[in-house]
């Protein structure tokens, strides 16, 4: 699906999709990534649901977002509680739902101006 990328540019935005790559400023990334408005997108190091860790999830701990969009690949599943814990900790929220609905939300909420990630699992 192709979005129409937001005319400011100068943040990160969602522009296109698909089941197996995500468009960030027009930019095709075909692996899993971090993606937070103001920085440099991040590339993420998860191939599959099954692999992840919470050492992934700490990842955006530095980056102190409001609330994580947790993008699970084609179908929503829920990460286990202990995954995202040291992000509960610090008072992060994390929503996890379908690639496609986490593209879509993570858009809304920056356009909003929220501090939100999203941490989209492009799985192998």
């Amino acid at each position: 699906m192709k979005l129409h990328q937001d005319s400011s540019g100068a943040l990160n935005t969602v522009t296109g999709y698909g089941a197996d790559y995500v468009e960030i400023n027009l930019v095709r990334h075909s692996g899993s990534i971090l993606v937070l408005p103001d920085t440099p997108v991040i590339r993420w190091p998860v191939s599959s649901f099954e692999h992840l860790s919470a050492e992934h999830f700490a990842m955006l701990i530095e980056a102190a977002p409001e609330v994580v969009v947790f993008g699970t690949g084609e179908r929503l599943r829920f990460p286990h509680p202990r995954l995202t814990a040291a992000l509960t900790a610090k008072r992060i929220g994390v929503e996890a739902m379908d690639f496609k609905a986490a593209c879509r939300t993570y858009n809304i909420l920056m356009a909003e101006g929220r501090k939100v990630a999203a941490a989209l699992l492009i799985e192998a």
